[in-house]
């Protein structure tokens, strides 16, 4: 293996070994924690859909609408008699519901008489499938440290697997259990205090606790309970079991809810509709009577309050008003339909973290350069929330944010590296290549060696500025050999056209090109001779083209700006070190011009004063009255040809003259017209397109010039 691999695989090693040491220490100290939990409630809303069994559940609910009804038909206030609670009962057993569950407390005695509970004792007794979910427990507060003995004690449906101890379940000292004309006929009782997690949201709760030995199951597994006398629940320190079904718990005994839905997800009848029908039915009024209960048949019945009034809404990850018994209900229907959210084994979790960070590092390590790593990072970034919505639809729950992280820093780490590797290879070349001379400019200091000395002289040059198109997307993708072949193919071609034509290569910059005439020997068709140069590079250039394509696997364009001009010429530098080169500002427009190209979609300009330095030599089209960057006053720039070529496209190049001159006159709608005519085959026409779009938005109160300006070099 050769140095540059091996150096590409010890930064794999460096940034992969930072980034899983910083996801690491994020994720074991819990600092993302909270975030994580805010990414699962996006997921949540995200991948939220009805199960297969929410249609077997159906909610009573005592909303608004029952609470006015029963206050403007029976002239009863909150809390209701639970003579009331007995009617809604009835109605469950009269429609043939396969299992009812309150999420109401009955732990005193009722303020309208023992009447009024035996009445609610005969109801719950009558129906026989009854889940109560009376049982308050708490660390200390609460009526009963001991199970009170006229309570009776959970059936024998329940049992410990292997290993199952207690915990992680919640083991409760004490509890208000509810009156006995509520908990002696009840199928089960059940457990209703639930914990939100630690930022105040309804993620997940306790499906069993214990108190005095006794397991209390929550409420939506109660339900299930009652409906199935035949049922066991069986539990162990990571798991529960309930009739081949797995409820997962976490190590602090919770289970993680998948959410179907927002509020009102699944079906709900207002308790005023049952109470309604249920009272008519008792008086002999049958006849014309909306049968809303037989939405019961045969479904788990779960009974709770949904009244703002009665402060039984709680946050969950889908909405910010959801009550109770809602989420006793998903805890029933994740029962049903077998598929509680399990978090992945936090072995495992390391695994994948891991090897992601991993595969980011290696890639970012080979595949340099801005247009690679932008495009490695988006995947990267991407690639964590990609694996959690997979994971997620296989019923795991996938944190993400240690290892978004921890590959912030592996791929930014590349990045800076990227960049000084960069710049080294940038000095690199430049340091190959800064001293090629004209073979001119050997002649005259061999005959006049006080060249040498130290100075310059004003001279009228022609100034020629290249540069390769996109050459640091070419450099980044080749070895620094092949780079170099490449170079030395394409500047011999180049170097040895304006050599013949008279020229002075003043230096190289890497790809870029930097050549005058007129010194240090007199030209005096200077203009013409770089004119004529360029044109000959970029035929030269189009018949290399393929050939660097097939050994190199690029193809080369090159940019080419000239500016005829006064300037500054000679050695110049300090005592020990000079150079033969130019300055002035009329060397900086020929630069501008070169980069100036890339506005109008060209490969060559030149200004006015080459234009007319050439008169007729070779014909041109006017590209713009231009300002650059570091000029106030516009100059005029154009694009010549050689004459063959002119003729080919004369048609082509009258339509965009035309184009133009509306543009320029603010007749921005014609000029659009003309340049569309031409576009797809002119891409000059095609940026003036653009540019009629911007300026015929101007502001109508300030003058138009005509003049095309750049903001950037």
């Amino acid at each position: 293996m050769n140095k540059r691999g091996r150096g590409r695989i010890f930064q794999a090693a460096l940034t992969a070994g930072i980034g899983i040491l910083v996801a690491l220490f994020l994720w074991l100290n819990g600092f993302l924690a909270g975030w994580d939990d805010r990414v699962w409630d996006l997921e949540s809303r995200w991948f939220a859909e009805t199960g297969a069994h929410s249609d077997e559940i159906v909610l009573v609910l005592v909303d608004q609408k029952s609470l006015d009804w029963v206050q403007a038909q029976l002239g009863l206030s909150w809390p209701w008699p639970r003579e009331l609670y007995g009617a809604i009962l009835d109605s469950c057993r009269r429609h043939q519901a396969l299992a009812v569950g309150f999420d109401v407390l009955f732990t005193e005695p009722s303020s309208f008489g023992v009447d009024d509970d035996q009445a609610l004792g005969q109801a719950i007794a009558s129906l026989g499938r009854f889940a109560a979910g009376s049982v308050f427990p708490g660390r200390t507060e609460g009526l009963h440290r001991q199970w009170p003995p006229d309570v009776p004690l959970p059936s024998p449906r329940f049992s410990k697997g292997k290993g199952g101890v207690a915990l992680p379940f919640p083991i409760y000292g004490s509890a208000t259990m509810p009156i006995k004309e509520v908990a002696g006929p009840a199928s089960i009782l059940c457990n209703v205090h639930q914990d939100p997690d630690r930022d105040g949201i309804y993620r997940s709760l306790h499906p069993l606790a214990f108190f005095d030995h006794q397991p209390l199951p929550g409420l939506g597994i109660g339900v299930y309970l009652a409906a199935h006398p035949e049922s066991r629940m069986r539990w162990e320190a990571g798991s529960i079991a309930v009739d081949g079904k797995t409820i997962p718990v976490d190590p602090q005994g919770r289970t993680l809810l998948r959410f179907r839905g927002p509020a009102g997800t699944f079906p709900a009848i207002s308790a005023a509709s049952l109470l309604a029908e249920e009272l008519a039915l008792r008086e002999g009024k049958s006849e014309g009577l909306q049968q809303g209960g037989e939405k019961l048949r045969g479904k788990y019945v779960l009974f709770g309050f949904s009244a703002p009034g009665l402060f039984d809404l709680r946050p969950t990850p889908v909405g910010g008003i959801f009550s109770g018994v809602e989420i006793n209900a998903t805890l029933l229907d994740n029962l049903l339909s077998d598929d509680f959210i399990t978090r992945v084994d936090r072995a495992w979790e390391l695994i994948v973290l891991s090897l992601v960070i991993l595969l980011g590092a290696i890639l970012t390590a080979f595949y340099t350069g801005p247009a690679a790593l932008t495009g490695l990072s988006l995947f990267f970034f991407l690639l964590p929330p990609a694996l959690a919505a997979l994971y997620h639809r296989q019923g795991l729950r996938l944190d993400i944010l240690s290892m978004e992280s921890g590959l912030f820093v592996t791929i930014g780490l590349a990045i800076f590296l990227d960049y000084l590797r960069e710049g080294k290879r940038r000095r690199f070349i430049k340091h190959s290549f800064r001293h090629y001379l004209s073979p001119h400019v050997i002649e005259q200091l061999i005959e006049h060696p006080e060249k040498l000395q130290l100075g310059g002289e004003r001279r009228e040059l022609s100034i020629f500025f290249s540069d390769l198109q996109g050459f640091t997307t070419i450099s980044e993708g080749l070895e620094p050999e092949k780079l170099t072949g490449l170079l030395n193919a394409y500047l011999s071609a180049m170097t040895d056209i304006i050599l013949e034509e008279d020229g002075t290569v003043d230096k190289y910059e890497g790809d870029a090109i930097i050549a005058f005439w007129n010194a240090p020997i007199d030209v005096a068709d200077h203009a013409v001779r770089a004119v004529r140069a360029a044109l000959r590079c970029q035929e030269k250039l189009t018949e290399l083209r393929p050939l660097f394509k097939e050994q190199y696997g690029h193809e080369l364009y090159m940019r080419i700006g000239i500016n005829s001009g006064s300037a500054v010429v000679g050695n110049l530098g300090s005592s020990t070190r000079f150079d033969y080169t130019m300055l002035g500002d009329a060397v900086n427009l020929a630069a501008r011009l070169e980069g100036a190209n890339k506005q109008f979609g060209t490969y060559l300009m030149i200004s006015q004063t080459s234009r007319d330095q050439i008169k007729d030599a070779f014909p041109c089209r006017e590209l713009a009255r231009l300002t650059v960057v570091g000029r106030k006053e516009p100059v005029l720039v154009y694009e010549p040809f050689f004459i063959d070529r002119f003729q080919e496209n004369a048609a082509r190049y009258r339509t965009f003259d035309q184009g133009r001159e509306a543009f320029e006159q603010g007749r921005f709608e014609d000029a659009f017209a003309f340049f569309t005519v031409v576009a797809d085959q002119d891409p000059p026409s095609a940026n003036y397109l653009d540019k009629c779009r911007e300026k015929a938005k101007r502001d109508p109160e300030k003058a138009w010039q005509g003049v095309w300006s750049l903001t950037s070099k």
